[in-house]
């Protein structure tokens, strides 16, 4: 068993759900074998089996998995926010283990942009957060059907 370290391939795990369900099979064929261990237990397990100290420490590190192998704190990226182009840095990335597959994004615009398109009227933003799925595309769209937050990265 190993402690984790930046040389963990976090894209190569698994999801935590499947983790998760690996324990359980785990458990109930361990008990089905009169060798009952607890949940907890059959976690620990799962975790050692995939090179990580403990169970919390693989569940961080899953939480710190990102999408795109380019897409980092620190990146640069291009796009369209509610329609209007923009280049940023990328801020922050989190997967989230709610919805496999997507990631809140944290951008500070390179030019704020903005996000208003009332003629007499004007909002402008520099900082963007917004959730997008493996593609760089939220879910969310916009009236006129197009995704609220498009990324694209190099």
């Amino acid at each position: 068993m190993r402690d984790f370290t930046p040389s963990h391939d976090l894209n190569s795990l698994p999801r935590l759900s499947s983790l998760k369900d690996q324990a359980r099979r785990l458990r109930a064929g361990l008990g089905a074998n009169g060798n009952a261990i607890s949940h907890s237990r059959a976690l620990e397990l799962v975790a050692a089996q995939h090179g990580f100290k403990d169970w919390n420490t693989l569940h961080a590190a899953l939480g710190n998995r990102v999408g795109p192998e380019r897409l980092k704190p620190g990146a640069r990226v291009t796009g369209a926010y509610l329609g209007q182009p923009f280049s940023a840095r990328v801020l922050g990335v989190q997967a989230l283990t709610s919805a496999p597959g997507n990631y809140r994004v944290s951008l500070d615009l390179d030019e704020a942009v903005d996000v208003v398109t009332f003629d007499s009227f004007s909002s402008f933003r520099k900082r963007v957060n917004g959730v997008i799925g493996e593609t760089g595309a939220s879910r969310e769209r916009t009236s006129n059907g197009r995704p609220q937050l498009e990324l694209s990265w190099s």
